[in-house]
């Protein structure tokens, strides 16, 4: 393995340019770069995709636990989704696994409308878990698959290719917390307490 270059430069020289000993914290800094690489270099794109996708749909499932059936309704502008309209989008994004991991491209000429806002939290929360369930399925790639091309298409044209790793990345995980992030404003709008997601929220620890 290449060794890894020093975070820090090493202490200045004399006249004549010799370097001194490099400071501890650089030298920690770099073991423990090390030390992640290997670890990383040592396991399949699925591993650590997983664990990145149980993580994301956990934190999820907490913020869409949040919109009650009386709030389906509420939007914060006239132009926004309903709190419904985005908690069902939000509960769909998962499946767009399969439209990526399932097929070398996808035409969005094709793509299907919006589905209709799901009435209340229960068959929001039951949609959200089958396509998450679905998408977790399908990840069962090998690195191969995880590097090979996939494609977005309008139609004839090629909008974009890109490795399918990162089509994923962009079109399920990106997307979802993109997303997120909106009802999490939503909630706090509404009043209500938003829990935590990369750490403690203004209402939970």
């Amino acid at each position: 393995m290449a060794a890894v270059p020093a975070i820090c430069g090493t202490s200045g020289g004399g006249a004549g340019g010799s370097d001194g000993p490099q400071p501890l914290a650089a030298s920690a800094a770099r073991d423990q770069a090390t030390d992640v690489l290997a670890t990383l270099t040592g396991m399949f794109i699925r591993e650590w995709l997983l664990t990145e996708f149980d993580h994301e749909m956990a934190s999820t499932r907490r913020v869409l636990e949040r919109l009650s059936d009386d709030r389906f309704d509420w939007k914060p502008h006239d132009r926004s989704m309903t709190a419904g309209g985005l908690g069902t989008h939000i509960a769909n994004i998962p499946n767009w696994a399969g439209a990526v991991l399932g097929a070398s491209s996808f035409d969005i000429a094709s793509q299907a409308p919006e589905r209709e806002a799901l009435p209340s939290r229960a068959e929001m929360l039951h949609r959200f878990d089958e396509s998450a369930g679905a998408g977790r399925a399908i990840m069962d790639r090998t690195d191969a698959e995880y590097l090979a091309p996939w494609t977005l298409k309008r139609g004839e044209h090629d909008v974009f290719s890109v490795p399918r790793l990162m089509a994923f990345r962009t079109f399920v995980l990106n997307h979802l917390i993109h997303h997120r992030g909106q009802l999490s404003v939503y909630l706090r709008l509404m009043d209500v307490p938003v829990p935590p997601i990369y750490g403690p929220s203004a209402d939970e620890g």
